[in-house]
């Protein structure tokens, strides 16, 4: 577990570097800087140079201390323990996954034009599979996994739909990676796969907690 917090603060720490340096010495990033592209990937939102550096890196420093602290103030927390191997990794990618995405946008905004969801595609492809590995060893808790109503009322109910929500989400992830083959439709193959699965899983969840109430 040090070892992971310590490679993530050295991430967090090329995160401010990259930003102190593209905002005070690189001439090469736009006082308004592309911050928000379209399902068709064209850039439809744009924020001031400062946020357009520091924002993420600002994000990602404090969803690494909520990783950090939630767990000990939120019921449930001795659960995590025993799966905290697989929630340490999934902290770790996540803030990978924040940093790259940081790149491309810096990528985008020194002008080199490139397809942001055809790029996204594999990042996300590795960020849904592995959250699926993860909800297959998690344990009931209120920080990761299909968290609704009937899987926090019941272990059973919890194992079975974080189960099935395990191996959907690895084949979103599989379906992810396939985006980056067809960039008009990457956007589609990511995000439409994930959502479905979480309505799945919802519903899922909600038809095997009135099984078990009737048994």
């Amino acid at each position: 577990m040090k070892k992971i917090r310590i490679a993530i603060l050295c991430l967090l720490l090329l995160f401010f570097v990259i930003g102190i340096y593209f905002y005070f010495f690189s001439p090469s990033i736009p006082e308004r800087m592309a911050s928000h592209w379209n399902v068709r990937g064209h850039v439809d939102g744009y924020i001031p140079k400062f946020w357009g550096l520091f924002l993420l890196p600002l994000l990602s420093l404090v969803i690494f201390l909520l990783f950090i602290i939630l767990p000990y103030i939120y019921p449930l927390r001795d659960n995590i323990e025993k799966f905290r191997k697989y929630y340490d990794g999934f902290m770790i990618l996540t803030i990978a996954f924040l940093f790259y995405v940081y790149l491309l946008i810096i990528l985008w905004n020194t002008g080199v034009r490139i397809s942001k969801y055809q790029l996204l595609a594999p990042a996300f492809g590795a960020l849904f599979y592995y959250s699926g590995v993860l909800m297959e060893k998690a344990e009931r808790n209120w920080l990761v996994g299909i968290r609704t109503a009937w899987t926090l009322s019941s272990d059973e109910v919890w194992r079975k739909t974080n189960k099935l929500g395990g191996k959907l989400f690895k084949l979103a992830g599989c379906i992810a990676v396939i985006g980056i083959l067809f960039p008009r439709y990457a956007f589609f193959f990511t995000f439409v796969p994930a959502a479905l699965v979480i309505i799945c899983t919802s519903v899922y969840s909600f038809i095997a907690y009135q099984k078990e109430m009737k048994q």
